[in-house]
């Protein structure tokens, strides 16, 4: 396996939940984190966490709303300020909303679409042109299993994971040949602010994804060896 010690990593939707998880993750195995979140008080949690865990790395965070290109643009131009090169880019950050086709409203699904594929796209394009010149990095593109099969009540969710399952595929295949490796993440329902917000899950510990599972998933992929890339994964709870 490989050694991340001292590389570089960007994580979008970092203030709680997934984005909390694995930003724990990477500071246990030594990586200088950029924290990006529209919640301050969010960022300044995680932050301080991840020192505690690992006084040796750097943590910096930026607040922005990542449907602003101009604004995750800058948030990213003032990590990498104090980061140098970023070797590692997590799209985690997302939203959801779950209704009839017609009940949900054009600024819910615009919302969606922005938040969950424009997002992503806003934050490799800040970072993916370097790695093309360094030959090297990694983008994790984190969608869900509703981005593999609609159903009632999730055409405008379904519509924004299948959206970024696409550009995640059709980009890896672009770019393998720079020696970046492009992951796209699949999960199930885990036990998330969002998930419980949602009613999709009771969060349960026994029989519930956690978001630390995930976590631990998602670093394992990246210290593979450069000559290996998981493609996709999908993370399922055993007997919820």
């Amino acid at each position: 396996m490989e050694n991340l010690n001292g590389q570089s990593a960007i994580i979008t939707g970092a203030g709680k939940g997934l984005g909390k998880a694995i930003a724990v993750e990477l500071a246990k195995n030594s990586v200088n984190l950029g924290l990006i979140a529209r919640t301050e008080a969010d960022l300044q949690a995680v932050a301080e966490e991840a020192r505690k865990l690992n006084a040796e790395i750097k943590v910096v965070y930026a607040i922005a709303d990542i449907t602003d290109n101009a604004q995750l643009t800058g948030a990213i131009e003032a990590i990498k300020k104090e980061l140098g090169a970023i070797d590692i880019l997590v799209n985690n950050a997302g939203v959801g909303k779950f209704g009839k086709f017609l009940d949900l409203s054009v600024a819910e699904w615009e919302n969606i679409i922005k938040t969950n594929v424009f997002g992503a796209y806003y934050a490799t394009r800040a970072v993916l042109p370097e790695m093309k010149e360094r030959r090297s990095g990694d983008i994790v593109n984190i969608s869900s299993s509703a981005g593999l099969k609609g159903a009632p009540l999730t055409s405008a969710y379904s519509a924004s994971k299948f959206g970024l399952i696409g550009m995640s595929e059709s980009l890896m295949q672009e770019v393998r040949k720079d020696n970046i490796r492009v992951f796209t993440m699949t999960p199930s329902t885990i036990s998330t602010d969002m998930a419980k917000d949602l009613n999709l899950t009771d969060g349960n510990p026994e029989t519930t994804l956690q978001p630390e599972d995930f976590a631990e998933l998602l670093v394992g992929h990246l210290r593979l060896p450069r000559r290996a890339m998981v493609k996709d994964v999908s993370l399922w709870s055993t007997n919820p």
